[in-house]
């Protein structure tokens, strides 16, 4: 076990996302250059084929600690292997898709050391554009997820938002969380049968359980693309109800599960009528494989 010298591990999975891992690093030495904050940089690079590997091996670094896996282990796997060998008290799980703004990772992290009560903190996250990214939310109870399969409850704000207030919240996105090693190691991690997506709520459902707190802080600002190392919008939709399925039959009972199948079937069953009636061969290829997991 490393021994902590650092007062931060910022902790980076890269897989094919070599410009945007660059600037996202380049982004991290300039946000911190005047901070007295002490700390190391831990990238997973997941077996990248698009140059990103010879580019972080090029990378000359001090604070910079590279780790090359042989084969794509998912984001809760590289995360895991990276916090057993970060050596700060404190750690920032960031997205390799995300851009520091100004001195955010400073102001983050001391509004965390100031406040004891947190113990898991997120920031606010905006797109490209710069409009604000919904990355506050809460737990995905069945009423939750009714919002977010039929009534687009991320625009009504019923189930994601960005809130300009600093709020205690169920879960915050998993492309920027802050948190104490301690509490990071004592709920056990990301869960490992979770490639990716849904890493973060399921890992923040059992911090609440435990009575860990989460906030999120509108003050401290990042750039998030968003899906930078997902290939189109039919992969992240069915690792979504990948992600539900799985979380509901970890943490729910049978009528739950039950209850969600018949969400999920009956969102996949109207996308590809709709599909079909527009000719979206889109819509209409990933909702029926979306049927099929639902089932």
């Amino acid at each position: 076990m490393a021994t902590n010298s650092f007062d931060l591990s910022i902790i980076i999975i890269s897989y094919n996302t070599k410009n945007t891992t660059l600037n996202c690093l380049n982004s991290i030495t300039k946000s911190l250059e005047q901070t007295r904050i002490a700390y190391e940089v831990i990238v997973v690079d997941n077996a990248s084929s698009d140059g990103s590997q010879e580019l972080l091996s090029q990378a000359h670094n001090s604070n910079l600690e590279v780790i090359f896996n042989k084969q794509n282990v998912g984001f809760a796997k590289a995360n895991n292997q990276a916090v057993k060998i970060a050596r700060g008290t404190h750690i920032l799980l960031l997205n390799s898709d995300t851009v520091v703004l100004d001195d955010a990772i400073h102001k983050m992290y001391n509004f965390f050391i100031q406040n004891n009560y947190i113990h898991f903190l997120g920031a606010k996250l905006f797109n490209k554009n710069m409009s604000p990214q919904a990355s506050s939310a809460p737990f995905y109870t069945l009423p939750v997820i009714f919002g977010a399969l039929f009534l687009k409850g991320d625009y009504w704000g019923l189930t994601r938002s960005s809130p300009n207030k600093t709020v205690k919240t169920d879960w915050v996105s998993g492309a920027c969380i802050l948190t104490k090693k301690e509490y990071y190691e004592k709920i056990g991690g990301f869960d490992e049968g979770i490639f990716m997506y849904m890493d973060e709520v399921d890992l923040l459902y059992r911090a609440s359980k435990q009575g860990f707190h989460t906030y999120f802080y509108p003050q401290s600002h990042f750039i998030h693309l968003g899906s930078a190392s997902s290939q189109g919008k039919t992969y992240p939709i069915l690792q979504v109800y990948r992600g539900f399925l799985y979380f509901y039959q970890k943490h729910y009972g049978h009528l739950e599960l039950f209850c969600l199948k018949i969400m999920l079937q009956l969102k996949a069953v109207i996308s590809i009528i709709i599909g079909y009636i527009t000719h979206n061969s889109y819509l209409i290829n990933t909702y029926e494989e979306a049927l099929k997991l639902a089932r």
